[in-house]
């Protein structure tokens, strides 16, 4: 019925968009079908049978109703676009995640980190049958390996596929990047709470694209650097 509880900046100041627009907007459809309803109930040809020539083509009254609209979308693009190249612009990252999309599953890199025999911390992640679901698990949603992070830490998301375009999304984040073959794309995130947060692929991908959900996890510095140490 409405947005997820908003987990970024980003998404915060996304809401606050949509919500300041479609305060305009319903005021707009409130007075349009007013005008509207007046016009059906007030000339009907046997009540009031229009004789006037303006009445039929007024050249005044579509220049109004042409410019009007087009000044209010002129309004709604400043703050959109404004919005836009703000979350296009990446804070300096204290951690980098590399994401790979497959058929039809999710592969990640952390390449800050090395394990002992010197190589990237690295794993995929699945969806999670529903036969293979723990109590309160969610259907379609859960994976194996869910990608941590600490809360409250600029992270870069650096997004790719390795077969067919795909999209990685996290609405609760306001994430959402496509990751095409032979192409690299990034996105920034910062995470001001801990939890879960669930998202899916949003580029139809094959038969199996509904089943490669995505989790991140935002918890302490602390059990993050725990979380580092058992990988």
């Amino acid at each position: 019925m409405y947005f997820q509880d908003s987990a970024s900046p980003q998404m915060e100041a996304l809401v606050e968009l949509h919500d300041n627009i479609m305060f305009y907007l319903v005021i707009i459809l409130f007075g349009v079908a007013w005008i509207l309803i007046s016009i059906i109930r007030n000339y009907v040809n046997d009540k009031s049978p229009i004789s006037n020539k303006y009445l039929n083509h007024g050249t005044l009254i579509e220049l109004i109703w042409t410019i009007t609209p087009a000044l209010i979308l002129i309004l709604i693009a400043f703050p959109s676009f404004k919005l836009l190249y703000l979350m296009d612009e990446v804070t300096d990252p204290s951690l980098t995640v590399f994401v790979e999309g497959h058929q039809w599953y999710w592969s990640y890199q952390y390449p800050d980190f090395l394990n002992d025999d010197d190589e990237e911390l690295e794993f995929d992640s699945y969806l999670v049958p529903e036969s293979d679901l723990e109590e309160g698990g969610l259907r379609m949603l859960e994976v194996d390996n869910r990608v941590i992070l600490p809360e409250l830490t600029h992270v870069r998301f650096i997004i790719s596929s390795g077969d067919v375009i795909h999209s990685y999304a996290c609405p609760a984040l306001g994430i959402k990047c496509d990751a095409y073959p032979g192409r690299l794309n990034q996105i920034s995130v910062l995470v001001n709470r801990e939890g879960s947060f669930f998202g899916q692929c949003s580029e139809i991908c094959g038969i199996l694209h509904s089943s490669m959900p995505i989790v991140i996890e935002s918890i302490s510095l602390e059990k993050f650097l725990s979380w580092l140490q058992e990988q």
